[in-house]
């Protein structure tokens, strides 16, 4: 009975005893090494102690940067795709410029090649009437252009001018059922006239003589008659002759030399010795009034 109503050192005694002990082991550890055995063994003992107590930290540090990271991976993943669709669209864009820089070039070496005054001119928009083969092109009376004016591409024949307004200038295809022009063979010179079909890249030849020297594969020049198309450009080849015994004439069909259904930039030729001079009408150019009014003793 004795030792259950025993009473223990009393709580100070307990804390001074306590702090002896601590600043006792602490001077040891200061000046020797005998405690660092202990202190590796309490650190093991003590260590996941420690990791439990800092796991709902490091959790939540982790949580957030992962939902963090997924975030910033997002928006980096957004400004990628972003940037991609504006790279693939220059890309395209680029081959574009491209292609149409390969048709400049290859317009300004028949240009060349040619002799005549020529004009380029792009295409603006196409007439949608079924059987009228008609195009628009940004290029007008303030140009010099006129109506009758030969047209062609890099490869051929295009049309003529039908119609030239201030800024712009209406071109009748060669396919077109109206359209007629004097062609002559380039193997043989065999002249006639080739007439629009209405068929896209697709010519008649009805003129000719189921004896005519034409085969597939004939090259079709312009003759020069008329005074409209000088003589020599490319128009078509013969792609088909067709020998009717019951008439008189043989059916004969030839395929555009120009692309009609793709080209956009386009030669208008003028055929005159004369220089045009491209500019508005009756307005001669800058370079020509700045040497009148030089001449004419203006500053």
């Amino acid at each position: 009975m004795k030792l259950l109503f025993a009473k223990g050192p009393s709580l100070n005694t307990r804390l001074l005893v306590a702090l002896l002990v601590s600043v006792s082991m602490l001077v040891i550890d200061y000046r020797s090494e005998r405690l660092s055995r202990l202190r590796s063994l309490l650190s093991v003992l003590t260590y996941p102690l420690q990791a439990l107590a800092s796991l709902p930290v490091d959790l939540s540090h982790s949580v957030s940067d992962t939902v963090i990271s997924f975030v910033e991976l997002q928006k980096e993943n957004r400004r990628l795709k972003e940037q991609q669709f504006v790279n693939d669209a220059k890309l395209l864009k680029l081959a574009a410029l491209e292609k149409e820089n390969t048709r400049l070039r290859m317009l300004l070496e028949n240009s060349f090649q040619l002799g005549e005054q020529v004009l380029i001119a792009e295409l603006v928009s196409v007439k949608l009437a079924p059987y009228e083969h008609t195009v628009v092109v940004n290029k007008g009376a303030r140009f010099g252009v006129h109506a009758e004016q030969p047209v062609l591409d890099a490869n051929g024949i295009v049309g003529q001018v039908v119609r030239a307004l201030p800024s712009s200038s209406e071109v009748m295809l060669i396919t077109d059922p109206d359209h007629a022009i004097p062609v002559q063979v380039n193997r043989n010179g065999l002249r006639t006239i080739a007439f629009g079909t209405g068929q896209p890249n697709r010519l008649h030849l009805p003129f000719l003589a189921n004896n005519a020297d034409v085969v597939p594969g004939d090259l079709l020049v312009t003759s020069g008659l008329g005074g409209v198309f000088p003589a020599g450009y490319p128009v078509a080849v013969v792609d088909k002759f067709e020998a009717r015994p019951d008439k008189s004439f043989a059916n004969i069909y030839a395929t555009p030399k120009a692309d009609l259904d793709k080209s956009r930039e386009f030669l208008i030729v003028w055929s005159h010795s004369t220089p045009v001079v491209l500019g508005e009408p009756g307005k001669p150019p800058a370079d020509v009034q700045d040497g009148r009014e030089s001449a004419n003793g203006a500053p």
